[in-house]
């Protein structure tokens, strides 16, 4: 194999982890909007730190560095529009994938602390659940993740 299908193999890789984690994620929090206890809640937050988020983190710096390789590799232009586009979209999408974590969090912690008393679900952690920010800036950066995907296949201006 050449260093190009090494590269390739190893920015697809990154490509399905960070994917496949902000899918996991993606479905993990829409099982905790739909759950009654907070026990439950807060397994599935946990979940997505613990499992969907390590999968995120890696592919995210998978794709990007190893991308960045390929790019050199292949005798692409840095200058050229997708991959600047794609390096734009990449820092959009960490960014609000980052910032929609605070707000996971803040869930988490409420569902673990309600689940050591009485696991009874209250207004104020549903409300954390479902804010429309939190949410919104996660699937926000999930799109942004998808428009990646369509540039690194399209490849316009190439």
């Amino acid at each position: 194999m050449s260093t190009y299908d090494w590269l390739l193999m190893i920015h697809v890789t990154g490509a399905f982890l960070l994917i496949g984690g902000g899918t996991a994620a993606g479905i993990l929090n829409v099982r905790a909007w739909r759950a009654e206890r907070p026990s439950e809640i807060a397994l599935l937050l946990r979940l997505i730190a613990r499992v969907a988020v390590p999968a995120i983190g890696l592919g995210s710096v998978l794709t990007l560095l190893i991308g960045l390789w390929l790019v050199h590799n292949a005798g692409y232009s840095y200058g050229t529009f997708w991959v600047w586009a794609a390096i734009v979209l990449w820092v959009v999408a960490s960014a609000l994938g980052g910032r929609s974590g605070s707000y996971q969090g803040k869930a988490q912690a409420e569902a673990a602390r309600l689940a050591a008393g009485d696991d009874t679900l209250t207004p104020e952690l549903r409300a954390l659940i479902r804010d429309p920010v939190g949410n919104a800036l996660a699937y926000g950066s999930g799109l942004t993740i998808v428009l990646i995907l369509v540039l690194m296949i399209w490849k316009p201006g190439q």
